[in-house]
């Protein structure tokens, strides 16, 4: 069996303890509201607190957010016999270590590759067990579960022809999760490769604007003008900003109150308003594919 379907298999294990129901968006006091300024070709998604709901909004929890009562185990079946407040600690050191050396090399918003966050403070060698604490670490601290009728608006954009494609913050497991709950890969679910943008293969993290550059570069290779291009994201800061400023439509994901990030004391965000507010994905069928 290969690593990626040994991951598989440990978050089709996590996600089986969620139950049957799994996590349900929390309602937000925002209202669907805007209209897009044209015709849209190719829709682009952010993934954590858009496509699905994430236990604590986003990938890459903050460390206070982190229980170390629920890591003892998780610890214990790897044979590790540190701490779980010492391991919370040294992971988010080893994590403030990376960007910290790779600003210095000039990267605006450094990411890492998690699996070699926790070969350093693991002390393990083989990246193929880093890999599934990687993915149990965080299946325990930020369980995930798909938004409601997110397989359906998937297939109706399909069916108009519009273009499918991501630009999120992301680990290696990331992609999995399309086949964990619906099934099928992203390919086969219609997400292009070439529009799809994650930030682990790059090196770096949204709001960098090299990230929506690069999807804004990828859309236009497909002969599709960027401003026939939508952007959905819950961050007004680390999705509609830069989707804005790339030259996209964008549509501010408002439905689950966990992930949406208004940000409403931000200045940089003074004079930013997306184009849509929705408060579920099917909304978003109501504006596109239309003339």
């Amino acid at each position: 069996m290969n690593s990626e379907r040994l991951v598989l298999d440990l978050m089709r294990r996590y996600s089986r303890a969620l139950g049957p129901e799994g996590l349900s968006p929390m309602p937000t006091a925002e209202r669907a509201r805007g209209f897009l300024r044209g015709p849209v070709e190719a829709v682009l998604f952010d993934v954590y607190g858009t496509l699905f709901v994430s236990g604590s909004g986003d990938i890459g929890e903050a460390k206070e957010g982190v229980r170390p009562d629920r890591l003892t185990g998780l610890l214990s079946s790897y044979g590790v016999s540190l701490s779980p407040d010492r391991v919370i600690h040294s992971f988010f050191d080893e994590i403030r270590r990376v960007h910290e050396c790779e600003k210095k090399r000039g990267v605006d918003y450094p990411e890492v590759l998690i699996e070699a966050v926790w070969m350093a403070v693991l002390g393990i060698e083989d990246r193929s067990k880093a890999r599934r604490f990687a993915c149990e670490y965080e299946m325990t601290v930020n369980p995930v579960w798909p938004m409601p009728r997110l397989e359906t608006l998937l297939e109706r954009v399909r069916e108009r022809g519009i273009a499918l494609g991501i630009v999120s913050n992301a680990q290696f497991f990331t992609p999995l999760l399309f086949e964990l709950f619906i099934g099928e890969s992203m390919h086969d679910l219609g997400f292009s490769e070439e529009l799809t943008v994650f930030s682990y293969r790059e090196g770096r993290a949204k709001p960098s604007p090299l990230l929506f550059e690069k999807a804004g570069r990828a859309v236009e290779a497909r002969g599709i003008a960027r401003s026939a291009t939508l952007y959905v994201g819950n961050d007004m800061l680390n999705d509609i900003s830069p989707a804005y400023d790339a030259g996209f439509q964008t549509a501010l994901f408002a439905g689950d109150r966990r992930s949406l990030r208004l940000r409403k004391d931000d200045v940089r965000l003074r004079d930013v308003a997306p184009d849509l507010v929705v408060t579920n994905l099917m909304e978003l069928s109501e504006h596109i594919g239309k003339g």
